[in-house]
């Protein structure tokens, strides 16, 4: 009893201590991230890359998946007419079935391997899909929730394409996946089998294209991708508008059943995939093993997890990286797959654990709304440092030479690096001025 009441006394005597000590340390933080010079610099940078659309030197198209993450940057460059009709586009060139291409392209340029598609609606310019995936549609709506957020220019909602407004035309894009990417028996969103939030499936071949090889699969990334495309939706339309379905409960219902289905409660982590119609892999290869860092930030983004969850989830990503010489939280996936599982791309390239900023980055944004902010600024430091000492931003990273790969100028990388400096920022000069106003 009376070591409890001590315990007692000395955690209500030493708890303004502690909040003091506790301020002060943000203080230090907020000091050090307004007073790096290196975060200017990547920035200043990263605005002179945002003059155009296309992914990057080695692509000629506007990707809309890529397009989405440096939207804001663009907006801090460009007219915002430019952007706004760079939007539309894709909406100009929608499927009939409401599906959303991966990228366009001006027709001249469409010399690719894709099959391209064509529309009145948009004359002089070319379009492809890679049907592998499933998150051009959530990447569209959450493109043009940012460009609503830094405009307030909501009239884009109201324009018409083709017979129909954009609100209508997010609403068949929503239906194409519910309709055609879809799990009734799980209640969740599906895809072809890649590697984490890929787009080439593991049967060697054209492997952005589903074919009569493909093993469907679901996964946490394309879930994740689509609850926030819900989240921006229901966020931006009119209050008169009335929507064809109760979205809010469709979002809510892939929560519940991301919990139930892929989120691995032992482990803590999520399950790469639950496979449909067969799994590619051999039944002695053990998936659950490797971890999945980009769909589970992108979880973490559409409010899937708890901040304990979240801790661990970062804890487990940053040990991965360690294990490897110059990887950092931006490692695709680990382990690798190796090549006899995976022939269409061996280990340590590209997606399969590559390391790519363009998701690295994003966990910065994840950890800061979580109030962990430290963390945040600790993890960016490293794919800072990369940016400045490779002069540019590139694709993805060997994470056993340190070297670039990939395109260069890519302006994914540019784009998720400019968002969460300006995040880590805007936390810092929050906190001087709470004190200050003290």
């Amino acid at each position: 009893m009376k070591t409890t009441l001590f315990l007692i006394f000395s955690a209500l005597f030493l708890a303004p201590f502690y909040a003091i000590a506790q301020k002060k340390d943000k203080l230090m933080l907020a000091a050090s991230i307004l007073a790096d010079k290196r975060l200017d610099a990547v920035q200043e940078n990263a605005l002179k890359l945002l003059d155009g659309f296309s992914a990057g030197t080695s692509y000629e198209e506007v990707w809309i998946r890529d397009f989405n993450t440096f939207i804001k940057g663009s907006l801090k460059v460009q007219p915002k007419e430019k952007v706004k009709n760079t939007l539309l586009m894709f909406f100009k060139i929608q499927g009939e079935d409401g599906n959303i291409v991966d990228g366009v392209v001006e027709d001249t340029k469409a010399h690719g391997g894709y099959q391209y598609l064509y529309s009145d609606l948009l004359p002089g310019w070319a379009a492809h899909k890679n049907t592998v995936e499933t998150d051009q549609e959530s990447s569209l709506v959450q493109a043009v929730k940012k460009y609503i957020a830094v405009t307030n220019d909501k009239s884009i909602l109201t324009e018409m394409v083709g017979g129909k407004t954009i609100l209508e035309r997010i609403e068949d894009a929503f239906q194409f996946i519910r309709k055609e990417r879809w799990s009734n028996q799980y209640g969740l969103v599906t895809g072809a089998t890649t590697i984490d939030w890929g787009d080439v499936q593991p049967e060697t071949g054209w492997g952005v294209a589903i074919n009569d090889k493909t093993k469907m699969a679901i996964d946490i990334y394309d879930n994740a991708m689509f609850v926030m495309a819900i989240r921006d939706f229901l966020a931006m339309k009119p209050k008169q508008y009335k929507t064809t379905e109760n979205w809010a409960k469709i979002a809510d219902d892939i929560k519940t059943n991301v919990r139930k289905h892929l989120w691995m409660t032992d482990a803590q982590k999520y399950k790469p995939h639950i496979y449909l119609n067969g799994t590619p892999f051999s039944s002695s290869f053990d998936e659950d093993q490797i971890l999945y860092a980009g769909g589970s930030v992108c979880a973490i983004l559409a409010g899937f997890n708890t901040s304990k969850e979240v801790a661990e989830i970062n804890r487990q990503i940053v040990a991965a990286a360690s294990k490897e010489k110059h990887a950092t939280i931006g490692i695709t996936v680990y382990p690798p797959y190796p090549v006899t599982e995976f022939p269409n791309m061996k280990a340590y390239s590209y997606q399969n654990a590559g390391d790519w900023t363009w998701f690295g980055g994003r966990m910065i944004g994840a950890l800061i709304s979580f109030g962990k902010i430290k963390e945040a600024y600790t993890e960016l430091s490293p794919m800072i440092d990369r940016t400045i000492a490779h002069k540019g931003f590139y694709e993805w990273y060997d994470v056993q030479t340190g070297a670039p790969k990939g395109s260069g100028n890519f302006r994914g990388e540019a784009g998720v690096l400019y968002d969460a400096i300006t995040l880590l920022k805007k936390w810092a000069a929050k906190e001087q001025s709470s004190s200050s106003d003290k």
